[in-house]
Order: C-alpha cells, then sequence, then structure tokens
C-alpha cells in the first residue's frame, strides 16, 4: 500500500493531461460551455463554425458574421444598426462632445491640406500654427500631393491626449516644423448664440450630446445678462442624440413636475421623464424652428413644448423618428446599437413615421419624396395627417405618426437652385474660392472686429461676386447666365460664407439670419 500512494500522485497527473489532450481535439465539436452545457448554437453559429472548419478556400469569418449581423437588422427598423468597432471611436466621439487632437479645421484644395481655423488656446494655436499653412508631413508621413483623404489626415493628427505629434507645413515659400501636444478638443453642438434684437436672443444646437444641456445653459444664462426676455431656439437640421439632454432642456422651459415624455416597448417598461427642477427660462415667449432634418431627441423637445403650448413651432415638417435605441458594446469592440421602446410625447403622440421592416429603402427616401410631392415648397401634403389627433389643453389639434407638423409653414428656399450656382458645391469651386479670397485679403477682413460690424459695414458683395465669376470660369461654370434673382440671394450667401471663414458657424448664423425666411417670421411671431 505504501508503493502504491508513492505513484498516486503520478497518475493522477497522466489522466489529468490525458484528458485536457481529449478536451483540446474535442473542442470544436462541442458547445463552449463544456460537456455538460445543455446549450444549443444557433444555426448562424453553426454555419459560421462550418465555414471556418471545412470550406475550401481561407475566408475571413468576421466580415461574413458581420454581414450575417446586417442582414438579420435588414429585417428589424431602420434604426437598428451594428457599428464595427473601427468606426465606433468616431461615432461616439459624436455623443462625447469632445476628442483627442491638435484643435485644427482644415480642408484639402488641389491635394494639399489647408489650415482654415485654429482653435483659440488649443494645442495647435499655442505651437504657432495659423491659418493658411499647408501640411506636407505628419511624423513621418508625407501628406501633400499623394492623394491624402480627410478620414486619413484625421487619423494622422488625432491621438492619444499628451502624445506628441510633429508637423511639417509651407508657410508661404517657408517650410516650418512644429512639435503639437495634442489635447481634448471640444466639439460643440451649440453653433451660435447671441442677442438678435433687444430682449430677444437666438440659440442653434446642432445635435445633443453629453455636454448640451451644459451648453444650452451657459448659453441662456449669458443672454440673461444682456437683458433676454424672448427666445428663438433654432432646432433646424439636428437629427438628435442623447436622450436625456432634450429631457433636460425641456425641463429648463416647463415648470412643475410636467411630463416630458415617456418611452415603452414590449420588453422596456414604460419610463416617464418629468420636469425635477426650476428651470431657466420657464417664462417668456419662445420659438422653436424646424425642417425635414429634425429627428429623434429633437422632436422630443419639440413635441413636448408643443403639447404644453409652450412654444410656437416653425418651419416644416420634421423627420418623423420616434425610436429608442440603446447601445450594446460587443465582445470584439464592436456595438449594436437597437431599438428597445418607442417614445411619446406628453399627450400620448407617437412620431415615428410609418415603414416596413423589409423596405428601409423607401424609409430613407421619404424625406426626397417630400420634395418631389410638393410638401417642402407649398405645405399642402403636411396637413393631410392620416395620425391620430390629440387636443392640448388651449385647444390646439396635433397629430402622430409622422414627424411634428410646425404652427406655421416656411417654404424651402429654392433661390439658389440654379444649376451653375449648384455646380459651384458638387466641383469645390466655392469652398476654394472663399480661402483663397479670404488669404489674399486678410488684412482688409482683420478691420471687423464682431460678425455685427462686419454686416453692417461690409458692402462688396459685387466685387466678391465679379471675382467669383472669374474663378469659376477656370472650372468652366459660367455664373454670367445666374439670373438676377438667384445671384443677389446668392451674394448675400457669400457674405455669410465669408463671415464664417473669419468667425466660423458663429460668424455664418449671426449674417445670414438676417435674411432668413424663418427667423424674420420668428422675430414676427415673437414681437406680437
Amino acid at each position: 500500500m505504501k508503493k502504491l500512494q508513492v505513484w498516486i500522485p503520478l497518475l493522477f497527473s497522466i489522466v489529468m493531461i490525458f484528458g485536457m489532450v481529449i478536451g483540446y481535439r474535442l473542442q470544436g465539436n462541442i458547445s463552449p460551455k463544456g460537456f455538460f452545457s445543455t446549450h444549443k448554437q444557433t444555426p448562424v453559429q453553426e454555419v459560421l463554425d462550418l465555414v471556418k472548419q471545412r470550406y475550401v478556400d481561407s475566408v475571413h469569418t468576421d466580415s461574413l458574421g458581420t454581414d450575417a449581423i446586417q442582414g438579420m437588422l435588414a429585417h428589424l427598423d431602420p434604426h437598428s444598426i451594428y457599428i464595427p468597432a473601427m468606426e465606433l471611436g468616431e461615432v461616439n466621439e459624436d455623443l462625447q462632445g469632445n476628442f483627442e487632437g491638435i484643435g485644427v479645421e482644415f480642408q484639402i484644395f488641389d491635394d494639399t491640406v489647408n489650415v482654415v481655423s485654429v482653435l483659440a488656446g488649443g494645442p495647435s494655436e499655442k505651437a504657432g500654427l495659423k491659418v493658411g499653412d499647408k501640411f506636407l508631413k505628419v511624423n513621418d508621413s508625407v501628406v501633400a500631393g499623394n492623394g491624402i483623404s480627410g478620414d486619413k489626415i484625421k487619423k494622422f493628427l488625432r491621438g492619444p491626449g499628451a502624445s506628441l505629434v510633429n508637423v511639417t507645413v509651407l508657410r508661404g515659400n517657408e517650410s516650418k516644423q512644429f512639435s503639437i501636444t495634442r489635447g481634448t478638443i471640444p466639439s460643440p453642438s451649440l453653433d451660435v448664440s447671441y442677442m438678435i434684437e433687444k430682449g430677444v436672443g437666438f440659440i442653434r444646437l446642432n445635435r445633443f450630446s453629453e455636454t448640451t444641456h451644459a451648453e444650452f445653459a451657459q448659453a441662456v444664462m449669458k443672454l440673461q445678462q444682456q437683458g433676454l426676455e424672448k427666445l428663438i431656439l433654432d432646432l433646424r437640421g439636428n437629427g438628435g442624440g442623447v436622450l436625456q439632454e432634450a429631457v433636460a432642456i425641456a425641463d429648463d422651459f416647463l415648470d412643475q413636475d410636467k411630463l416630458i415624455v415617456y418611452t415603452q416597448g414590449v420588453n422596456s417598461p414604460k419610463v416617464e421623464y418629468r420636469c425635477r427642477m426650476e428651470g431657466l427660462f420657464e417664462k417668456g415667449k419662445l420659438v422653436l424652428l424646424v425642417d425635414e432634418g429634425t429627428a429623434s431627441a429633437s422632436e422630443i423637445l419639440t413635441g413636448a413644448l408643443q403639447d404644453w403650448d409652450r412654444a410656437t413651432i416653425i418651419g416644416r415638417r420634421t423627420f418623423g423618428k420616434g425610436l429608442v435605441q440603446e447601445q450594446y458594446q460587443l465582445s470584439d469592440g464592436s456595438a449594436l446599437r437597437l431599438t428597445v421602446a418607442r417614445y411619446y410625447t406628453p399627450l400620448g403622440r407617437s412620431i415615428q413615421k410609418p415603414y416596413n421592416k423589409d423596405d428601409h429603402e423607401s424609409y430613407n427616401e421619404e424625406v426626397m419624396k417630400r420634395f418631389h410631392d410638393g410638401e417642402v415648397f407649398h405645405g399642402d401634403t403636411a396637413t393631410n395627417h392620416n395620425g391620430k389627433a390629440y387636443t392640448t389643453k388651449n385647444g390646439h389639434v396635433v397629430y402622430g405618426g409622422g414627424g411634428i407638423t410646425p404652427d406655421i409653414f416656411i417654404a424651402f428656399d429654392t433661390s439658389t437652385f440654379d444649376r451653375n450656382i449648384s455646380a459651384l458645391y458638387g466641383k469645390n469651386t466655392l469652398s476654394r474660392f472663399l480661402y483663397t479670397y479670404y488669404i489674399q485679403n486678410n488684412s482688409a477682413f482683420n478691420n471687423y472686429k464682431t460678425p455685427d460690424d462686419f454686416n453692417a459695414q461690409f458692402h462688396d458683395e459685387e466685387k466678391v461676386w465679379n471675382n467669383l465669376v472669374n474663378y469659376a470660369a477656370k472650372d468652366s461654370i459660367n455664373l454670367k447666365l445666374v439670373p438676377g434673382k438667384d445671384k443677389e440671394m446668392f451674394q448675400k450667401r457669400l457674405k455669410a460664407l465669408l463671415a464664417r471663414q473669419i468667425w466660423r458657424l458663429e460668424g455664418y448664423f449671426e449674417v445670414a439670419n438676417t435674411n432668413d425666411e424663418a427667423v424674420k417670421k420668428a422675430l414676427e411671431v415673437i414681437k406680437n
């Protein structure tokens, strides 16, 4: 017995090794949960495993799996999407409200990356970069004259915070080198905030990111110091984003514990979002500007204010997205953004427009159909509602099932639809001209201290137009054929676009708003 006890550990070791070998050889034919698991693989996983193990040629099963997921989602709603790992970072950055980079805005002209704006106080300004610099190299990579793309230059310039990037630029005829320490660069969701008239403020939001309510609150408090009594909130083109940020802004406009929105789905219990605190602007006239690009979280805010008779809605029928997505991280770094519920306005309206689960193409083209049918020009079809009617406390009839119909319709502006003007955008001629003209006349533009000064004092529209006519001719675009009315309207847009070269979006909207029909109507309504 004593001799047997000596050999027992060795026997146990041999048996264990033998068992491990058998298990390794059988692992391709058993459930990943083990021998005793009752888990059954889905046919999708079985097919992928068989292709990987038995197919005649080598196959990238990752791409097959992605295609399988995309095919599955194609039979659900139009807003459930799969986000590959390589795209997830950029998608999340849009919602975070910031990213790690060097703090420049660039455009690519003639196969060269041109600096068109440098963030004040940002890494590039601290290092010495200026508007007009042309990138030659980023670290050891040549980025000029080799077909560089916007996505590629972004990857070169962005990176972990506090990391170093070395750039070589051409300034005039001189090559210069800079070492830039990357930092956190804000990506504002608020385009502009200013007093458009005495007592009347104007705020424009381009999306709802994690920083939107903070940006909005700061803007409102600053305007209140300037005598804010009435407010125009521009949500045109705002495709939505973070639900909670839209709810927080609605809370600033509504009092008591009013219901803002609720969500509910087959597998998601009803969740109500109500006012929780004293708002920043619960009293005072309010106008919202919307259009066919206003969607999702923007519609939540618009619907709540319309249901409570808190704001006048001006513009065109909104997009009609009333589905709530949750994002789930997957094991390979990718993500699934899955629709889990519908949202409903305080009166119980579902804003979601109809869709066919197997025909996402028609759904995505629905907005273009509004142009084809004339709705964006005449508003006629916007009044032919198929959705259920609801009545607000003040007797205002509103509708569900297809976006939010404004209280006052504003037609889509067709004044610059001349084919020669359209060619300016299609060939990128306009962007190149504006940048070149600004650089060549930089000293003159520096004389204007604010967008308001520029709007009041700049009167060289005809000179700019003539320069553009000659510049466009090099791209075979004949602007001399543009009708007088379109020319007049486009000259006003040129002035706003030049203001953008100086003050970015803030300058553009302060100048453009003076000729914006929706803004003019908002001022008329809000003052009466």
